[in-house]
């Protein structure tokens, strides 16, 4: 059956405002070229965004086309205030923008072991809050946090462990119960897998498996350009994947003896030091990187390379992604040099063929993708067509 005019309205309204979004602002003309309405249709629909607050007159298209088709509409990217917060085992990062994503504001937070649960959440709502006000914003709409665990899919909580620290579920509580919008939670590798997709080194796959390595290990799945959690929201849990090297199997409350104890900084960090390489892992992996040939930094990440590739065949047995991108600030740093270890490598582990590719974004992954999440999730409501 056709569509109402009511509904109608609304279709042309949201193509109209995605438009908006994706192109920047628009005259009214072109609008009508990129939508293929007619004048008038593109008048009505110019005259009920501006009605509703969310589109203005931004500016001219030029001189030498003055009248109604030539003023620029835009976006009122002010009409909500977003968060996103890429909270770690040591402390947080925070930034907040308008409704296109544009940061207004950000700052970090170190938050030692030793502080107790109720201070951290404290000082960690308060970072959130002055970034804000820093932000000019008076109400946040929505909040995306990104945080390292379990997500339960149903619910949306984060899962209550022993290995991270007690101010992680606090927070969230603390956040849902004092803010008045949408708080959003996911797990920190998946939302970087989020921003490899749009932003980074996986623009143009559908399949592939980031695998994050950081303080810890984990990986986020990709399939025909789903992020896919499993169905308790663990796939990519790959940290309690049982492997040859660690001395025994992991545990239902422990991966010390899983890939964890292959791959996380702490193991990394070991392995460098046999090398003779020091530094944290971050930094003796990329001064190994960035060695010339024949240096003892060559060792090292062959050997690293080696234990990446029992990982990623794993993945590639399993899911067959085409595809692994090695995140995280390990990752970055260790950039192609390697990636390219870790794809000979696995070449001859698995008959599988396997792409490896260095992560883009390394760190900031996690934040980008909780501010993609966040203001996808803002856009829909507050683009939402009122039928």
């Amino acid at each position: 059956m056709p569509a109402s005019p009511s509904t109608a309205r609304a279709i042309n309204d949201r193509l109209a405002l995605r438009l908006l979004q994706q192109e920047g602002p628009l005259t009214a003309g072109q609008l009508k070229t990129l939508t293929g309405l007619s004048r008038p249709s593109v008048a009505d629909l110019v005259e009920r965004l501006q009605e509703s607050g969310l589109v203005r007159v931004v500016g001219e298209a030029g001189e030498q086309r003055r009248g109604p088709n030539a003023r620029l509409y835009g976006i009122v990217a002010d009409r909500a205030h977003l968060a996103a917060l890429d909270v770690r085992t040591r402390g947080l990062t925070v930034v907040v923008a308008d409704l296109l994503g544009t940061t207004l504001a950000e700052a970090t937070l170190p938050i030692g072991g030793d502080t107790g649960t109720e201070p951290a959440v404290e000082q960690a709502a308060a970072l959130l809050e002055n970034t804000a006000r820093e932000a000019g914003a008076t109400r946040l709409h929505s909040v995306g946090i990104g945080a390292p665990g379990l997500i339960e899919p149903v619910t949306g909580e984060l899962r209550d462990s022993t290995a991270l620290p007690a101010w992680h579920r606090g927070l969230v509580a603390a956040l849902q119960q004092r803010l008045p919008g949408t708080v959003l939670v996911e797990n920190e590798t998946n939302l970087a897998a989020v921003a490899e997709q749009r932003l980074g080194a996986a623009r143009d796959l559908d399949d592939f498996v980031l695998l994050w390595l950081g303080q810890g290990v984990g990986a986020a799945v990709v399939l025909g350009g789903a992020l896919r959690r499993g169905a308790s929201g663990g796939a990519g849990e790959i940290g309690f994947l049982p492997v040859p090297g660690t001395g025994g199997l992991p545990s239902a409350t422990g991966c010390e003896a899983g890939f964890h104890a292959l791959a996380a900084a702490a193991a990394v960090r070991e392995l460098a030091v046999r090398h003779g390489i020091g530094g944290e892992a971050e930094e003796a992996v990329r001064a190994a990187a960035g060695e010339c040939p024949g240096g003892r930094g060559d060792a090292f990440l062959d050997a690293l390379a080696g234990r990446l590739a029992v990982g990623a065949a794993a993945v590639a047995a399993v899911l067959d992604p085409g595809c692994v991108v090695l995140g995280g600030e390990i990752g970055y740093a260790g950039g192609a040099a390697l990636a390219a270890r870790v794809e000979a490598r696995l070449a001859v582990l698995s008959p599988l063929r396997t792409a490896i590719r260095p992560t883009a974004l390394g760190g900031e992954a996690v934040l980008r993708g909780a501010l993609l999440a966040v203001r996808d999730a803002a856009q829909a409501d507050v683009f939402a067509p009122a039928l």
